[in-house]
């Protein structure tokens, strides 16, 4: 487990660094422009490079060597906050400049990010996949629980500088980490002795999990549960900070309990294991999670927002640990670049669609029409309020309730329920 660790808390600043930047852009977008929209194109622009890039990335993964992959994501990512720094520095930064950013980490992070996930098979022990993607939940809960307080110290007193500059040392730090160790390398096939041609490399992921109707059942809820995803969490900051009077103090405190329950869900996963049947897991906790997004939009007090942001936080690493640990258990490692690949291809193709949609869908129909006087205000009015914010709630409410419906309906679906007995695990 050294070479794990090591990568680990590398990452974990890394992580750290970025979402104190992202946490400060978030309040200087919204501060700029006042509307969902330009919040949500941001996430479309780090998403789409990503959906691109992903056939090609799992052959270069499965080819080439994990660690330079995973070097060059963390030095691209910091050459991109330098720009932004400089942009700043200049007086001359602009949202659509986050927008150009955002694509350039989308994409080099997604690699870096496929680099990290197909190499645990062969760091890791088998019998501790769960823990080891459970740890990596508590990665990024921690990063929600310390960036928002310390983004707003920092911010107080140096301004977006001091954040930025904060951000690429963290990548220094994670080139560091990642120098220090020696990333073990699946045994791939040479491209002279393939039967197959580049073209047939690029569709290898769809024929290898078409062939396993468990696998396609289990990607068909993903494909569903991130657009869901997507299109709730496009809005949900702006929604937070329109109902507080744009306080980001209220926005902050949210993210640091989010992570808190994480935190404590991701060390409750890592010391348990999950339950023996995975699947339980990921359906159970999904519809949790999002149940207590629903809360959240309906509450109207700061303490019940707080035991909500605690609660969905904690249900949070449950399923993405146990879906995970299914795919790496199932999947060979010699492969898993190619087909992780064309899963998260499958999987996100609809993250866009979601992020496109939400700030429109929220700007131009739900918040208009949740305004005193509006058509659903006299409907829904009494249960979500009126007025700046009212319209998300019940935007987000809608999609987090179809959310439920779905993850509680997957175990009528036998092949999705059945997942870890009809598949027997590689090896």
């Amino acid at each position: 487990m050294r070479t794990f660790l090591i990568i680990w808390l590398g990452q974990f600043a890394s992580l750290l660094g970025s979402e104190l930047t992202n946490f400060a852009i978030t309040l200087w977008a919204w501060e700029i422009t006042g509307q969902a929209t330009p919040l949500s194109l941001i996430l479309v622009f780090t998403q789409v490079p990503r959906l691109l890039v992903s056939p090609f990335a799992g052959i270069w993964v499965d080819r080439y060597p994990r660690k330079y992959l995973m070097l060059l994501g963390d030095l691209i990512a910091g050459l991109s906050t330098i720009a932004l720094l400089l942009l700043f520095l200049t007086q001359n930064l602009q949202v659509w400049h986050l927008y150009i950013t955002g694509a350039i980490n989308g994409l080099f992070g997604y690699i870096q990010g496929l680099a990290y996930a197909a190499s645990l098979t062969l760091i890791v022990p088998k019998q501790h996949y769960a823990r080891a993607t459970a740890l990596g939940s508590v990665q990024m809960s921690g990063t929600y629980i310390l960036a928002p307080a310390l983004a707003g110290a920092i911010y107080a007193a140096t301004g977006l500088t001091g954040i930025l500059c904060i951000d690429i040392s963290t990548f220094a730090i994670a080139i560091c980490s990642l120098a220090l160790v020696s990333i073990p390398q699946s045994q791939a096939i040479p491209l002279a002795k393939e039967k197959n041609s580049f073209r047939t490399s690029l569709t290898f992921g769809l024929k290898y999990l078409w062939r396993r109707p468990s696998l396609m059942a289990l990607l068909s809820f993903l494909i569903l549960n991130s657009f869901i995803d997507s299109a709730t969490f496009a809005i949900l900051p702006a929604m937070v900070l329109a109902r507080s009077d744009n306080n980001p103090v209220v926005w902050g405190t949210l993210l640091a309990f989010f992570g808190m329950g994480g935190l404590l869900g991701g060390v409750t996963m890592s010391i348990w294991g999950g339950a023996k049947r995975r699947i339980h897991s990921v359906l159970i906790a999904s519809a949790l999670w999002k149940l207590g997004i629903v809360i959240l939009a309906l509450a109207q007090r700061n303490a019940t927002k707080i035991g909500t942001a605690l609660f969905s936080g904690f249900c949070s690493p449950f399923p993405e640990s146990a879906n995970q640990a299914i795919w790496m258990s199932k999947v060979e490692p010699e492969v898993q670049g190619r087909v992780f690949a064309t899963r998260f291809l499958l999987t996100q193709l609809s993250s866009p669609v979601g992020f496109a949609i939400a700030g429109p869908l929220a700007d131009q129909f739900f918040e208009p029409a949740m305004q005193p006087g509006g058509p659903l205000a006299q409907l829904f009015g009494p249960i979500f309020g009126t007025g700046l914010g009212a319209g998300m709630a019940l935007q987000i409410s809608i999609f987090a309730i179809c959310g439920m419906l779905i993850a509680i309906g997957g175990y009528s679906v036998r092949r999705l329920r059945t997942v870890e007995t009809t598949l027997p695990d590689h090896g």
